[in-house]
């Protein structure tokens, strides 16, 4: 006991009294890389590789095939126990929360985990560093020097679900917004005689330089299209990727004209329409919005000075006389 006594003594004289946590963090960093170091270095499953072997592609789909699934990141695979989700719901809720990101790629859910832990361990030893051996920590209580000490690992951990979250937003109200002008430029499309596939590929096209991400939707749809996929299902996917509900709607009126045999033109019309209804109606609301938003700024900004203008000149002069009455009284 007296020489456990003793080692704490020493270690608090040597590092401060945050000396033990320390070295307990270092000790857990140093397991951790230990740990993922024996994984990269982990050999190769024989049944794994005989598998693959056994499995090699003959023919050119097959090779395309191999090729496509060749752009995955080999290293992450190694991890994908623990930078995905075990549960097959959750997981693919995140891919669904990247794609109307507008992350595509196949190791999105493993880059955003890996983004998540790296940035949560920087965070750490950044605040361990700050706290411990740059001055930060002087003067602090026990509880403002874990706050310090931990907060900028939960900051760092919770900084790329901030960052999709925020884009997930910022990429639904470019699509709000350019879906009226997309929707004109298909009925102008179809009513020239195009497809509605040729019209989809036409207006990704067209809207390329003012909404990029309406743009890429209308890509991966073509791309879909052209690869076989069900049209039917294409649209639905891009309805549910998108996450916008005009986008939602117009892909439940597509289906419904394809289903009952009527005009896609007739049903563009109509549509687009009410999209620019909708539309003005929106800027409508932006515009009602703006005098009850400005009412706080416009108080801060315009009562002040005119209280200075107004009452100013008479406090000065009642200041003023309060200064003169003892003097007349002398």
């Amino acid at each position: 006991m007296q020489i456990l006594t003793d080692l704490d003594k020493m270690i608090s004289d040597m590092l401060g009294p945050m000396g033990l946590i320390i070295i307990v963090g270092v000790v857990g960093l140093a397991l951790v890389a230990v740990t993922i170091a024996m994984m990269m270095r982990q050999p190769e499953d024989p049944l794994a590789k005989l598998k693959r072997s056994s499995t090699a592609p003959t023919s050119n789909a097959d090779i395309s095939s191999k090729l496509r699934q060749a752009d995955r990141n080999e290293q992450l695979k190694k991890f994908a126990k623990f930078l995905e989700p075990e549960d097959v719901a959750e997981l693919s809720a995140k891919q669904l929360m990247l794609r109307q990101a507008g992350y595509q790629s196949r190791d999105a859910v493993r880059i955003f985990y890996f983004a998540q832990f790296a940035l949560g361990i920087l965070g750490l030893l950044g605040g361990i560093i700050y706290v411990n051996f740059l001055g930060g920590g002087d003067g602090l209580s026990t509880t403002k020097t874990m706050m310090y000490t931990i907060g900028p690992g939960g900051i760092g951990y919770y900084l790329p679900k901030y960052w999709v979250t925020r884009r997930v937003g910022e990429r639904k109200q470019e699509i709000e917004r350019g879906f009226p002008d997309a929707l004109d430029m298909m009925l102008v499309c179809v009513e020239a005689g195009q497809s509605l596939d040729q019209c989809i590929n036409r207006v990704g096209q067209e809207l390329r330089a003012s909404y990029k991400a309406l743009a890429d939707e209308f890509d991966v749809v073509a791309y879909e299209m052209k690869a076989g996929k069900d049209k039917v299902t294409v649209l639905n996917d891009m309805g549910e990727r998108c996450g916008v509900q005009d986008v939602s709607s117009f892909v439940t009126v597509l289906v419904q004209s394809a289903a009952f045999g009527t005009s896609i033109a007739e049903a563009l019309r109509v549509y687009a329409g009410e999209m620019r209804d909708k539309r003005v109606m929106r800027a409508e609301e932006a515009a009602n919005k703006l005098p009850t938003k400005m009412t706080l700024a416009t108080m801060m900004l315009t009562v002040p000075p005119l209280l200075i203008i107004l009452v100013g000149p008479s406090v000065h002069g009642i200041t003023q006389l309060g200064q003169m009455t003892p003097a007349a009284g002398n």
